[in-house]
């Protein structure tokens, strides 16, 4: 068996799944914190577990407020419709999660425009989103609202986005009127690894989604984060989506758990991804926080052989591989998948 210690539930499945960081489940410690949350009514603002959750994540982010929803996709779509109209433009980077795998939302439900600029592998230039930015005022156009940033960048391998960029990109939007928004899915994994305070990061955008489900291994939620006046417009926006929750301390109980005690550990799962790298080919140093992506190998085939000796492994594309270490995974479940891996891909 493999898996992480006993605080982990992954030990009992036998399998090494490094499919995604999302897969990790609640340890024993994080269950017990659960069971035992305070709860009210969080629609009407009286779960003191969610308040105590916002409360901190707003601090740890240096904004004055935050909110408490389902999902980071949510958390994204609302912050994005609060620093951009109707009829408005967010501007991303062409593999950005928001613009790639959040079914059009901006477009579907807040008639957003969007347009994207393609990167070299994710990694932010301040310069090259800054020379797309269309101006408000001219109605020939449709005026650029907001920028799109995401940090760590999932299909960029998991890169931590340079801090110069974020600053340079950030001291323009102030005299520009366009907002920046940050999708924080892994911006814990890009704190550890950088070094850069989560408060550096968040005053660094108008919006933050933070996400507490992937390498934090709460079983679900996300954070959003702005000034109190854009949370409390937040607020009414969870509610017409369907995301007005009642006695959810429940939930935000792992969260506050995940920040206590699995936010530092995030840089085993970056040794974990290193190690990864080095038995499987990949340069280490293009592994920066918890991905490995392995190119020019026959991708179904390999995750159909790996699968079949209980290793599982994500496809980005037909040549590529992608593993994501996380929580639930040890040095031993690594080294095996290291082992099956390797051989896999040697025999075909």
């Amino acid at each position: 068996m493999y898996g992480i210690n006993t605080d982990g539930p992954a030990a009992s499945s036998g399998a090494v799944d490094l499919r995604s960081d999302t897969l990790t489940r609640p340890t024993p410690a994080m269950r017990r914190a659960m069971a035992e949350a305070e709860v009210g009514d969080d629609v009407y603002r009286e779960d003191p577990t969610v308040n105590a959750l916002e409360e901190r994540v707003a601090e740890l982010f240096g904004h004055e407020a935050a909110l408490f929803v389902p999902s980071g996709t949510m958390g994204n779509q609302i912050g994005l419709r609060l620093v951009c109209e109707p009829g408005q433009e967010v501007l991303g980077d062409a593999d950005a999660h928001i613009l790639t795998y959040e079914m059009g939302a901006a477009a579907a439900l807040f008639g957003l425009s969007s347009r994207t600029v393609v990167s070299a592998g994710g990694r932010l230039s301040a310069d090259q989103l800054i020379a797309q930015v269309r101006p408000h005022g001219d109605w020939h156009l449709t005026a650029t609202a907001a920028v799109a940033v995401e940090n760590s960048h999932n299909r960029g391998g998991g890169l931590v986005q340079p801090l110069a960029e974020l600053q340079r990109l950030f001291d323009w939007s102030r005299g520009a009127g366009v907002n920046v928004h940050l999708d924080g899915a892994r911006v814990f994994n890009a704190s550890v690894a950088s070094g850069v305070p989560l408060s550096t990061y968040g005053q660094l955008a108008d919006t933050a989604s933070v996400c507490l489900s992937k390498g934090l291994g709460a079983p679900i939620g996300s954070v959003l984060v702005a000034s109190a006046e854009r949370i409390a417009a937040g607020r009414l926006w969870r509610k017409r989506l369907g995301g007005g929750m009642r006695q959810v301390g429940v939930l935000a109980a792992a969260g506050l758990h995940a920040l206590d005690h699995h936010v530092e550990r995030l840089a085993e799962d970056h040794e974990h991804a290193r190690l990864l790298a080095e038995r499987l080919g990949v340069d280490p140093a293009t592994v920066e926080t918890n991905m490995v992506v392995v190119q020019g190998v026959p991708a179904p085939a390999v995750a159909e052989a790996a699968k079949a000796q209980g290793v599982l492994v994500g496809q980005v594309s037909a040549d590529r591989i992608r593993l994501v270490t996380h929580l639930d995974v040890d040095r031993a479940g690594i080294e095996h998948a290291a082992k099956v891996v390797s051989q896999v891909i040697a025999e075909l």
